[in-house]
């Protein structure tokens, strides 16, 4: 099975983050590294899974091949929109958390094994694209994996 990233074909990517600079410089990072995406924010873990279940105003949007989901949101929590997801027919969807601290990162890789991997957000707007290159080479190797 060949990527959308291998492919030249656009990844799906749906990017839950409460915070609009983060979310901007993701957004930026993965257009400086040229990598073919097209990248859905929203903001609330509610929103998250109504876009994830196309209900309302999300009804119509395509299922995205990588979420990407801020650990720390008001009111729903990425443990929780993890929990959803691993309870329906949305378990087989790649996830990566962002989260903001190293030592939160390393908590979660330990006692949470529901998502794909974990990443630090950076705090230089600089590392971000680094931080997306990774999410390029996660992506392909987890799905070299999956063609195995």
């Amino acid at each position: 099975m060949d990527s959308p990233a291998a492919s030249g074909q656009a990844v799906e990517i749906l990017l839950v983050d409460d915070n609009p600079g983060d979310a901007r410089l993701i957004e930026e990072a993965f257009t400086d590294a040229r990598i073919a995406n097209t990248l859905s924010v929203v903001t609330t873990g509610q929103d998250a899974l109504d876009y994830l279940h196309h209900r309302g105003e999300f009804a119509d949007e395509p299922y995205p091949d990588l979420l990407l989901l801020d650990w720390r949101l008001p009111q729903m929590t990425g443990e929780r929109i993890l929990e959803e997801i691993s309870t329906d027919d949305l378990d087989d969807l790649p996830v990566i958390v962002l989260t903001g601290f190293d030592i939160e990162e390393e908590f979660l890789r330990s006692h949470d094994p529901k998502a794909d991997a974990y990443l630090t957000k950076p705090v230089d707007p600089s590392e971000f694209l680094r931080l997306v290159r990774s999410f390029e080479y996660f992506w392909l190797s987890l799905l070299r994996q999956t063609a195995e």
